[in-house]
């Protein structure tokens, strides 16, 4: 009778221990994106909005390992005046990133829309001020945050909107394509162990504009330029097929440079990739596109992770990942739903098809 007590004691004990260890380990809706992707995620954002907004702040912490800020380290914000600095932001971002073990990537150190006005004054005047700015500028940016920040989109949006040639702005205009070699250059210069990117959008839709992006690539590491990564922004929308995405994909995957899919959100709508240039077509969102966006996101990780090999993997980020903060919406004067979280912030089924992506 005492043995057979003893065997029911242990018994008992041994289930408590499988009944507590079911409770305490967290399923799998517990998880975050981060928890069940084997490459980095990220989400673009904003430091002001971060440190005062506690929602949004959980679920960068829940979901994110890596964060991109928007506009905060572009060179308007970085460099309001002539010799004036203002690294405020940047400072914070670096601190925030830091305190919660996120990666901190760098957007972006020559874009022509994020180019002050008093440069285009300056250089109108001198192109060899232009010149000696650029490189200044960056290795001073890019060596205060050395070791703090991972990586940097050196050059954004080089190439036009359309077509495989280069987009003919103030950097182009004034000191020739070079401008790209040298400002590559000037970032490694300064911090030899940073990843370098390249960043564009439309390269997963425009074959000739992915194709003079990638001739772009191979002069490039021909002339060893220390260029480590190509940022495809895909601000995708709902009637590109995926058989194209996946192709222009494989193709920016042999090219041998880090992959980053660095600015990530899918609309129903339509623009013409211009400033008010949105079509609306659906003036609602119903449970059937909302089934088919998340869809639609499952698919973009699977070919992520199907097609850019592990090595290659830099991870993936999306650009304002709510819909109440999506810059989609006011750019092109639209009335969308392209992000993982809707208005209220709760979670979408995009998110739901997204983290299935990420592991099935």
């Amino acid at each position: 009778m005492q043995k057979a007590a003893q065997t029911y004691s242990t018994l008992l004990i041994l289930c408590l221990t499988l009944i507590t260890g079911c409770v305490s380990e967290p399923s799998s809706d517990d998880k975050g994106l981060k928890e069940v992707s084997s490459f980095p995620i990220g989400g673009a954002v904003e430091i002001r909005q971060v440190l005062q907004d506690s929602s949004l702040r959980s679920i960068i912490l829940n979901n994110f390992n890596s964060i991109t800020a928007t506009s905060d380290m572009k060179m308007y914000a970085i460099a309001p005046r002539d010799s004036v600095y203002n690294w405020d932001k940047a400072d914070s971002l670096v601190d925030f990133s830091q305190r919660n073990d996120l990666r901190l990537f760098g957007h972006t150190l020559v874009w022509h829309s994020g180019t002050p006005r008093w440069v285009f004054q300056k250089a109108s005047e001198d192109s060899v001020w232009l010149g000696n700015f650029l490189k200044t500028y960056i290795q001073e940016y890019v060596g205060r945050y050395k070791g703090k920040v991972a990586a940097w989109d050196v050059v954004n949006e080089g190439f036009d909107t359309q077509g495989g040639e280069y987009r003919e702005t103030l950097w182009y205009n004034k000191l020739g394509k070079e401008y790209i070699a040298n400002a590559f250059r000037y970032a490694h210069e300064a911090d030899p162990e940073a990843d370098l990117f390249y960043n564009d959008f439309n390269l997963e839709r425009d074959t000739a504009k992915l194709n003079g992006v990638l001739k772009m690539i191979e002069e490039l590491k021909a002339d060893n330029v220390p260029i480590t990564g190509l940022g495809v922004q895909m601000h995708l929308r709902m009637d590109i097929p995926d058989s194209l995405i996946r192709e222009s994909v494989r193709k920016m995957a042999a090219t041998g440079l880090k992959i980053h899919f660095s600015e990530l959100d899918i609309i129903f709508n339509r623009h013409d990739d211009t400033r008010g240039g949105g079509e609306q077509l659906y003036s609602r969102v119903t449970p059937e596109m909302l089934e088919e966006q998340a869809q639609k996101y499952e698919t973009v990780a699977q070919i992520y992770r199907e097609e850019v090999p592990e090595a290659q993997q830099f991870g993936i980020t999306f650009w304002d990942f709510t819909d109440r903060d999506t810059w989609i919406n006011p750019f092109f004067d639209l009335k969308d739903w392209p992000t993982i979280y809707d208005s209220e912030l709760q979670p979408k089924p995009a998110y739901y098809g997204f983290r299935k992506g990420l592991s099935e």
